[in-house]
């Protein structure tokens, strides 16, 4: 592990940590040559799908695509970074329990949207736009009306 001070490749760990539902190692290491101390991460590598773009193109799963999605979707909006990082490995389980080797991008962003919409409707709207790329301002409404029958629909069931 290279030191992120000096760029030195020798440093020793000096504490491991399980890191939230144990699915991630933290490493607390120390340069040996500068003393710097600096934390790294280890997760399992898993094998998740090809993506396959609209225009036929092939390209790994990137997770970070995904949290800069979310992230841009829910600037200015209560939520917090372990929730989008919850997000984003909800939808990498997801994706892992298709069992496939590729899949379409959109099934990926039907993955996002789904979770978005449960988490902040205005997340979701605002990543629908862009998602969706909706040519006029009907099929935006449509949409909009769409999710508020959705929370009608929900707030007659809760009060039922």
């Amino acid at each position: 592990m290279r030191c992120p001070y000096c760029t030195s490749l020798d440093n020793k760990v000096v504490d491991s940590r399980m890191g939230k539902e144990g699915e991630s190692i933290r490493r607390r290491r120390e340069c040996l040559k500068c003393e710097g101390r600096f934390t790294t991460y280890e997760r399992v590598e898993e094998m998740l799908p090809q993506v396959i773009k609209k225009d036929s193109r092939r390209e790994p799963f990137d997770r970070l695509k995904i949290l800069s999605g979310l992230k841009k979707a829910c600037e200015k909006r209560p939520i917090s970074m372990e929730m989008l990082e919850k997000t984003v490995e909800e939808i990498e389980k997801a994706l892992q329990e298709k069992g496939l080797k590729e899949i379409p991008s959109t099934v990926v962003g039907e993955e996002v949207m789904e979770r978005l919409h449960k988490l902040d409707e205005v997340a979701y709207v605002r990543f629908a736009s862009v998602y969706r790329s909706f040519k006029d301002i009907n099929e935006f409404m449509s949409e909009l009306k769409d999710i508020l029958g959705s929370k009608e629909l929900k707030a007659l069931k809760d009060g039922a």
